[in-house]
C-alpha cells in the first residue's frame, strides 16, 4: 500500500481548549487519573489497575471518555505540559473541567497550548491506537486511515 492509497477522515469536535497538534493516536479504555494514576515525571499511566498501565501518554493524541478523580487532575495534567511528557491533545467524549483547566493554565504559564476536544458518539469509536492525526486550531481531527 503506497501513499496514494492513504486517505484522511476529517472530524468536527467541540474545543474546551484551543491548540494545534500532531501525532499518534492512544486509545485509552477506561478514564485516567491524572493525579495518583499517571506520573508526569516520566508521560507513564502508573495506575496498576487501569488497563493501559505502564503505557506512556508522551506526545501522544490521548482518546478518552473522560478523567477520573479529583480536583487535583489540572496540576497533573498541567505539570506534565510544563516537562514535556505530557499528551500532545486530549480527545474526550464527555467534557471535563478537570483536564480543560489544566490545560489552560499550562498555556498561561508555560506557554505551551495542548488542545482539549470533546467529540460526538459516533465520531469517539473511529480512533485507533496507532493512527497518525492532526488537530487544528479550530478543533478539526485529520484522520489518516
Amino acid at each position: 500500500m503506497g501513499e496514494a492509497d492513504i486517505t484522511t477522515r476529517r472530524i468536527e469536535a467541540r474545543v474546551l481548549h484551543a491548540g494545534k497538534a500532531q501525532g499518534e493516536v492512544l486509545v485509552l479504555s477506561e478514564p485516567l487519573s491524572f493525579w495518583g494514576g499517571f506520573d508526569p515525571v516520566t508521560g507513564k499511566i502508573l495506575d496498576k489497575h487501569h488497563p493501559e498501565a505502564g503505557v506512556s501518554v508522551t506526545g501522544k493524541i490521548v482518546v478518552m471518555p473522560a478523567s477520573r478523580g479529583s480536583a487535583g487532575t489540572p496540576a497533573g495534567v498541567a505539570e506534565s505540559i510544563r516537562l514535556n511528557t505530557g499528551p500532545g491533545a486530549i480527545i474526550l467524549y464527555r467534557r471535563d473541567v478537570n483536564i480543560a483547566v489544566g490545560a489552560i493554565v499550562a498555556c498561561e504559564l508555560y506557554g505551551h497550548c495542548m488542545p482539549v476536544l470533546v467529540v460526538s458518539d459516533e465520531n469517539y469509536g473511529r480512533f485507533i491506537s496507532g493512527q497518525p492525526a492532526q488537530i487544528d486550531a479550530d478543533g478539526a481531527i485529520s484522520l489518516s486511515e
